[in-house]
């Protein structure tokens, strides 16, 4: 399986899109997962330029865009609008895939269902793949809450990042195996982040404290791997997502970070090249 290791975005915001690439590039991730900022800003404009720029002369480099909307009190029809109309706006760019915050954590079943249908009906339409990130507060917040959406769109991809289950749950998901091995099948991309019981990000993945967590989470993709390439799959993509404050903890009054958020996806993505995925 040749694993491809994504660059989040996320934490690298006061980095000009110049030097925030020249950063990815000397980590030798092999692509950028972003949240773009507002389509005017001169950010993105010379982010999306960069980007061409590689693709230019590597065509193999992944280019993750994100659809997050703003929280807001909203109808179910004006909450589909609204994401129909970032999707458009994303998918112009032609991105490897977009990875949906989809639908919202109260919603009944029958309206996230209309949102997933919305979803899936712009991805044929566009032919953009979307995937749909398993994340706090949207439909997918609880790994037994999703299985009926599964089961009703079996097709659906998922962006599997289990430390919100183990937050919602407040545990590892020691008494729900089950459950997580339905759910494997469907992730398509991982977001590598080591979260515990009370929190979705441990202060320091490195820390030997957390080496129990560490082991669990790797546990988990090793089998989406594993999962993928029974399924015949010959390419598979991880982001190291490790973020900036509020998931970053911070020292109290100094307001200091705990570790270093760059070196946190560094040593994850590089841990997991020399001891778990060989590429």
């Amino acid at each position: 399986m040749n694993i491809k290791y994504i660059c989040p975005y996320w934490g690298a915001e006061k980095d000009s899109a110049e030097t925030f690439v020249d950063r990815v590039l000397s980590e030798k991730y092999e692509g950028i997962e972003i949240n773009l900022p507002p389509l005017t800003s001169i950010f993105t404009e010379n982010f999306i330029a960069e980007i061409e720029d590689i693709l230019s002369t590597d065509k193999d480099f992944v280019f993750i865009l994100q659809q997050l909307t703003a929280p807001e009190n909203e109808s179910v029809d004006n909450y589909i609008k609204k994401m129909e109309n970032s999707f458009s706006e994303l998918a112009s760019f032609q991105p490897s895939f977009i990875n949906s915050h989809t639908g919202k954590d109260y919603y009944s079943f029958d309206d996230n269902c209309r949102v997933i249908e919305a979803c899936l009906n712009f991805s044929i339409k566009k032919n953009v793949r979307i995937l749909h990130e398993t994340h706090r507060g949207r439909f997918s917040f609880h790994a037994a809450t999703l299985l009926p959406y599964l089961k009703k769109f079996p097709e659906m991809e998922l962006v599997g990042d289990f430390s919100h289950f183990c937050v919602v749950s407040e545990s590892l998901l020691q008494d729900q195996e089950d459950i997580i091995q339905q759910i494997i099948p469907h992730v398509s991309h991982i977001h590598a982040r080591i979260g515990h019981e009370q929190g979705p990000q441990v202060n320091d993945p490195a820390a030997p404290e957390w080496q129990n967590h560490f082991n669990w989470f790797a546990s988990w993709w090793q089998e989406i791997i594993i999962k993928k390439e029974e399924q015949g799959w010959n390419s598979f993509t991880i982001t190291p997502e490790h973020g900036p404050y509020p998931y970053m903890p911070q020292a109290p009054y100094t307001k200091h970070p705990l570790s270093i958020q760059w070196d946190n996806n560094v040593y994850i993505k590089n841990i997991l090249e020399k001891n778990w995925f060989i590429k």
